[in-house]
């Protein structure tokens, strides 16, 4: 033997059965062997930083988010409501006095009511059982109709795609701007000169609530504290309603008008209103002195907002022709629909699924749209779920990166939007600019600055 010291080789073996290697059927899969081991991946951070960019940028290129157009109305779609007993209907209402029930999977007219209402048909909401649809228009009525997961829906003597007469009318002292019903009782609430609760049993209203000499257009129930109710008035405030205590509980007042509210339907004490200033303001009920988050990103007036049934995003419909999908923490949508023929977006609502997305405007048309545009359609196999499911963690994973996050947020938007969003920056740029210059110069009297989350809100 040498005097020099032998070196030591190690020798790692593989040793497996022929049993485990072995498939029972030609069609059965190899079993795959992997080392969870960090030390044996050097450059696993790297390759899931590439397919986390690669899956991104396939989100954009296989974006569909257009799925249909419910064409039928004469004039444009002022409401929408969909059925709480079936994930199948939707009804519409129209300015000239219309009324449609649609079967969304086949996208064909079920039931049309051609003068339900004298006027614009101002609001719709179905039942708390889902099978009535109450409706109300410039005719200061409200009507109550047979609301038919079925092949129809009709009045007491109506037949399949006809007009049929109301199950029940409520006559009001002045035109009715919207109504919305509760979620458990019998009950059901109107906007105009004031608030009124009233009982499907009884022909006047309850209860009325009124602040001030201020109109009310539009009232909506929470889904979770059924007693509590907001709405929105022309002196620009949103106010409380508790059915408890038969009064109003708070109210706050913003620089602006407010078009629409929506509750959260996880988030009990959460809503957000959709707000003429091209934002929307999320606020906590309990502490109204300050916003939660103010959602950017419309160069318009913002006509409506409804929340998923998940609560984690909302949809709003905006005059400027576009709508947009935010999270329900976030100041920026992360997507935005639009096409060369639609007209102002009076109204928006998400399925009840949270998989899809209407919208009525004042091109007559109601358009559905898939609220993740690159989700595919269908039935998908265990191995394509496993591939998505994969792509949306690394998505997750790797959102910060500058470049994942600038692909992202990238969209294309029309001419006339693209330019009147770098006029807005450009115009808040200044407004910073010209706050931090004279804060500069008037040292030790210079004002606080004021949060944004607190410039809109004139007083509670």
């Amino acid at each position: 033997l040498s005097s020099h010291t032998l070196d030591v080789m190690k020798l790692r073996v593989l040793s497996r059965s022929e049993e485990e290697m072995t498939r029972e059927t030609s069609t059965e899969l190899l079993r795959q062997h992997q080392t969870h081991d960090p030390l044996a991946h050097p450059f696993e951070r790297a390759r899931e930083y590439t397919r986390a960019l690669t899956a991104t940028k396939l989100d954009k290129v296989l974006a569909r988010p257009f799925v249909g157009a419910l064409s039928g109305h004469a004039d444009g779609v002022f409401c929408l409501t969909r059925s709480r007993a079936s994930l199948n209907i939707l009804a519409s209402g129209a300015c000239d006095g219309e009324i449609r029930v649609w079967n969304v999977p086949y996208q064909r007219t079920q039931t049309v009511l051609p003068k339900a209402h004298s006027g614009f048909v101002r609001g719709l909401a179905s039942g708390s059982s889902g099978d009535t649809l109450f409706s109300c228009g410039d005719d200061k009525c409200v009507k109550m109709w047979r609301f038919s997961s079925g092949e129809s829906m009709e009045g007491e003597e109506g037949e399949e795609g006809e007009e049929g007469e109301p199950l029940q009318t409520f006559l009001g002292s002045s035109v009715f701007l919207s109504l919305d019903h509760h979620w458990n009782e019998p009950l059901f609430a109107t906007s105009g000169v004031c608030v009124d609760v009233w009982d499907e049993s009884r022909t006047d209203p309850i209860h009325s609530f009124e602040w001030g000499t201020a109109t009310t257009h539009r009232v909506l129930f929470n889904p979770v504290e059924t007693n509590v109710l907001a709405a929105c008035t022309s002196d620009r405030a949103v106010v409380l309603y508790d059915l408890r205590t038969q009064s109003a509980a708070h109210k706050v007042v913003l620089k602006m008008r407010s078009n629409a509210v929506a509750w959260n339907p996880l988030e009990a004490f959460n809503f957000t209103v959709a707000n003429e200033d091209h934002n929307l303001y999320s606020f906590d009920m309990r502490k109204m002195d300050r916003a939660l988050c103010v959602h950017e990103d419309h160069v318009s007036a913002v006509l409506d907002v409804d929340y998923a049934p998940t609560g984690r995003e909302f949809v709003s419909g905006s005059y400027d022709r576009t709508i947009r999908i935010f999270k329900y923490n976030q100041g920026h949508s992360h997507e935005v629909f639009h096409t060369k023929r639609m007209q102002r977006v009076f109204t928006v609502k998400f399925s009840a699924d949270a998989k899809y997305v209407f919208c009525g405007s004042d091109d007559t048309n109601i358009r559905l749209w898939k609220a993740n545009p690159s989700e595919p359609v269908g039935v998908l196999n265990p191995r394509e779920k496993r591939k998505l499911n994969y792509a949306n963690k690394l998505k997750e994973r790797f959102r910060h990166m500058p470049e994942v996050r600038r692909i992202a947020r990238h969209h294309h938007l029309p001419k006339a939007i693209f330019r009147a969003n770098k006029f807005h920056d450009a115009m808040q740029a200044s407004q910073r600019r010209k706050e931090t210059n004279r804060r500069k110069h008037q040292g030790a009297k210079a004002e606080t600055p004021v949060s944004r989350r607190m410039k809109a809100i004139v007083k509670t």
